[in-house]
């Protein structure tokens, strides 16, 4: 069977991603929102319950850039911009900054560094729980995302590793569904279940696709 050629990406877009200044511009725009709400905390902004606010924000955050990390090689293949893997670790490491700011904003303004008492609300809320076990896996993930991790473990080993990515994707989901299931608010829980799956679909084809030209 012919394999399909893969697309061929508009010039000036190549460019602007192999640009020196992409990684730079692409960090400063996923600082963005740390510095909103770093305005919005030092000004008062962050409305009748700071705390809450503070941790919503933060928790809808890390499931964006985990959204945009998992997105990156489907859009890489699709649009056959090979430039895109360029930014997947930086944006990885995204994810892992506002999970702990998250997990700051629950541990600190909600629990006051507490820690007899965050272990129990661990213990006791399934939720919590949940959350702090792929917060546990996105730890992992960011400490073993460097070369020398790779070189450690070698490719395939770091490969497999990393696959956690997709457990990460499912525990958050799953966080965010119990955490929105006490107001029963799912609109947005429906909106990343079908942006994950969607992606998660994509790479089970691509994968099943590979598989049968292999055969």
């Amino acid at each position: 069977m012919e394999v399909p050629a893969s697309p061929r990406p508009s010039v000036p877009l190549k460019m602007l991603l192999l640009h020196r200044f992409a990684k730079p511009v692409a960090f400063g725009l996923s600082l963005l929102p740390f510095g909103w709400l770093l305005y919005a905390a030092i000004f008062d902004q962050l409305g009748a319950n700071p705390t809450e606010a503070l941790i919503r924000s933060t928790g809808d955050w890390t499931l964006r850039f985990l959204c945009l990390v998992l997105a990156v090689t489907p859009l890489r293949v699709m649009a056959g911009l090979s430039a895109l893997a360029r930014f997947r670790r930086m944006l990885g490491l995204f994810v892992y900054f506002y999970a702990v700011l998250h997990l700051l904003s629950y541990s600190g303004f909600d629990m006051a560094f507490d820690l007899s008492a965050i272990v129990q609300d661990i213990l006791k809320r399934p939720f919590i729980l949940v959350g702090f076990s792929a917060f546990v896996w996105l730890t992992l993930l960011a400490l073993t995302s460097f070369n020398r991790a790779i070189k450690a473990l070698g490719a395939k080993r770091w490969q497999l590793l990393h696959k956690l990515v997709y457990g990460v994707a499912g525990l958050a989901l799953l966080h965010f569904f119990w955490m929105r299931a006490g107001k029963n608010n799912f609109t947005e829980v429906f909106v990343y279940a079908a942006i994950l799956l969607s992606l998660l679909g994509w790479r089970l084809v691509n994968f099943y696709r590979k598989k049968s030209r292999q055969g």
